[in-house]
């Protein structure tokens, strides 16, 4: 086995996962307070060939989605799997579809994200007296876009690439007039948990990047949205992400990504003024 280096954050039931085995529980403390779970430490098998890959998940919304979007610690979430070795984070997350060719089922690889949180979230790991400045300019790695987007299209799952993710805070959908704003930005899908996920990852120098997996249409559009038709989607979805992770474990770990980390030399505060506690954390940030 390889050193792990890669982690998917995603909801609770994507540990059940018929192809992925759950290995090891890993408790991790952060001067941040607790993640929303254990770090699994899980294992894929390459369907071309057998070959068994490792890989970390962690339950954003905790084991059996106890957490609101509001509540999850998203700092101790992103600080756990960094002190854990890991480079790369995908995320699979639910989102509703702003844009009329992005239907239900499809998965978007949002290359940004527009922060519309009411700033309950604590969204850096600078603070408390250590001061930082990490550029979100281009919050997610392109090179886990191109080979996702690449795996989607042999997998015969539908994918678009590109756009902005606009993560609001929740836990309530939108309003119309609320959804109508928000289309009115050129946004491609809307969701509750990416922000500050990504932006938290940037300052972690870790690669990160958005499976989006589209549920419905927001409110924007006039549709019929049923019970079963709802569960007939997210049936899909769960299958498709399925099938990437199977897919893309393998894949990225015999071929990473070339990523630069943009969070070195980024520290402002003076030297002398930086506390053990301080330490601790850029110690970790920047390793």
């Amino acid at each position: 086995m390889k050193n792990i280096h890669i982690a998917v954050i995603g909801g609770s039931g994507i540990y059940n996962f018929d192809t992925i085995r759950i290995v090891h529980k890993h408790v991790v403390e952060t001067p941040f307070g607790n993640p929303s779970s254990p770090v699994m430490e899980a294992e894929v098998s390459d369907p071309s060939n057998g070959r068994k890959f490792r890989f970390y998940f962690l339950a954003r919304h905790g084991e059996g989605h106890t957490l609101s979007p509001s509540d999850i610690n998203y700092r101790a979430n992103i600080f756990s799997l960094k002190k854990m070795g890991v480079k790369t984070i995908i995320s699979i997350s639910a989102v509703g579809s702003l844009k009329e060719e992005l239907s239900p089922t499809m998965v978007v690889l949002p290359d940004q994200f527009i922060d519309w949180t009411k700033g309950l979230r604590h969204r850096t790991f600078f603070t408390d007296g250590l001061v930082g400045h990490v550029s979100v300019a281009e919050p997610v790695e392109p090179g886990l876009i191109e080979m996702i987007a690449r795996l989607c299209k042999e997998a015969g799952i539908q994918c678009a690439s590109g756009g902005s993710y606009i993560c609001i805070e929740g836990p309530q959908f939108s309003s119309k007039a609320e959804s109508a704003i928000y289309r009115s930005f050129g946004a491609a899908v809307i969701g509750m948990t990416n922000v500050p996920e990504a932006y938290l990852a940037k300052e972690a120098g870790m690669a990160y990047v958005t499976i989006a997996m589209v549920t419905d249409y927001d409110c924007w559009r006039e549709a019929n949205c049923s019970v079963e038709e709802i569960m007939k989607v997210l049936k899909i979805n769960y299958g498709s992400a399925q099938k990437i992770i199977q897919s893309l474990i393998p894949c990225l770990s015999d071929h990473p990504v070339d990523h630069t980390p943009e969070n070195h030399n980024i520290t402002i505060t003076s030297e002398e003024k930086l506390t053990a506690a301080h330490r601790e954390i850029l110690d970790v940030l920047v390793s």
